[in-house]
């Protein structure tokens, strides 16, 4: 399927929305006063510190909302607000966080229901609303969507489209998309419906795995088993593995992707030889910059003297977890919550692991004086930040030494 002459053509229609309805100014009240944060503006005012009593928090220098997100969302609030009595439904969450999504239940906005683990498009009717989230909504899903009519507002970030530009750009020249990233994410689903083969990599233990096959060869079987589910229909790593090119999930890992795509470049030189390099390896730069800026902001908080981190976001949010990743990796105590109530009584916290499961740590605040660092992914409210820090501070405060 040519991707990219569906893209213009649905872009074209009258039935497609990418650039708000001109309720910006009054959208912009709204959203400040329900997820900005006047403490949070203090905190930044005060060179990201603040100290409460026996509490120094010590914030990171770029954190929370990014830009596409913030897009995403004023743009869904405009969508309820320009059609104030259609039917209005979203095909994913609009972003990862839990207060924001529950905030579109709350506005009578509709997530499409998944039955057996697939998407139930049954209940979207001819002339609904349906707002495509911030990571993308696959190929398939937009012409189901176009010939049910519908009205599709689009608010996928354009990093995101940066990166279906990229994919699209490898099948266009017979090359096969390596895309660092989770299959199961619903932007890698996105990504991987424009490209033309690909397959998914999720870490560089994945990574060499694949570059072995490359120069080595090895059991076909076994390796079509490893990526049943991060591939495209069909692929032969006997022949799909001749050319690549290096595409991302953009919130993954920067450092990560950078030293994949080093990999993959040095195999194809040693395979191939640097005059025939540009013939076999392309990369694009399709790093975010909101994930890379919160990824270097935690570098350097984890640099500071720190007792314990917080790490705020939604539990599936994937650059969040990799905010997670780098405290963890210095062996700072770290607990993933997406909210003050994860913050238990008698001092205890539910928490995330890296594994995904959710955990109950005992006596987690530390007596005495205490320095806390704290960052959110791109999809958490200020507000929610807020939230967490205050309910820290009055445990601390309310807290009997024996």
């Amino acid at each position: 399927m040519d991707t990219k002459a569906f893209k213009r053509s649905l872009q074209q229609s009258e039935n497609y929305h990418r650039k708000g309805f001109g309720h910006q100014a009054e959208i912009a009240t709204q959203l400040q006063s329900e997820y900005q944060s006047s403490l949070i503006q203090e905190i930044r005012n005060k060179n990201y510190t603040l100290q409460r009593g026996n509490v120094t928090i010590h914030l990171a220098q770029a954190f929370g909302f990014c830009w596409g997100v913030e897009r995403a969302v004023a743009m869904a609030y405009e969508t309820r607000k320009h059609f104030p009595t259609e039917r209005i439904w979203i095909t994913n969450e609009i972003i990862h966080n839990p207060s924001v999504n529950q905030r579109m239940l709350e506005m009578k906005v509709e997530f499409i229901p998944v039955e057996g683990g697939k998407k139930d498009f049954f209940v979207v009717n001819s002339g609904d609303v349906v707002i495509l989230p911030a990571f993308g909504a696959s190929v398939q899903e937009m012409q189901l969507l176009n010939e049910k009519s519908c009205k599709i507002v689009d608010t996928t970030c354009p990093w995101v489209s940066k990166v279906w530009n990229a994919v699209e750009k490898h099948k266009k020249i017979d090359y096969t998309s390596i895309i660092h990233g989770k299959y199961k994410h619903e932007e890698t689903v996105a990504t991987s419906s424009f490209a033309g083969k690909y397959l998914i990599v999720l870490n560089m233990q994945q990574a060499e795995y694949v570059v072995n096959y490359i120069l080595n060869g090895g059991n076909r079987e076994e390796f079509l088993a490893k990526f049943s589910k991060a591939c495209s229909p069909g692929f032969d790593p006997d022949k799909d593995l001749e050319r690549v090119g290096i595409a991302n999930q953009t919130t993954m890992l920067k450092s990560e992707t950078e030293q994949m795509g080093k990999l993959f470049e040095r195999t194809m030189m040693t395979k191939y030889g640097p005059t025939e390099l540009n013939q076999h390896f392309q990369s694009f730069n399709t790093i975010c910059d909101a994930t890379q800026e919160r990824q270097d902001a935690m570098l350097d908080l984890v640099e500071q003297n720190l007792d314990l981190m917080i790490v705020i976001g939604g539990f599936n949010s994937s650059n969040t977890t990799q905010l997670q990743q780098i405290a963890l990796e210095r062996g700072i105590p770290s607990y993933h919550i997406d909210r003050e109530t994860r913050i238990l009584s008698g001092n205890r916290i539910e928490h995330r692991e890296l594994n995904g499961d959710l955990k109950i740590t005992e006596s987690w605040l530390p007596d005495g004086e205490i320095v806390v660092g704290i960052t959110s992914g791109a999809s958490t409210p200020d507000i929610v930040v807020e939230d967490v820090i205050e309910k820290i501070v009055e445990l601390k405060a309310t807290a009997v030494v024996v």
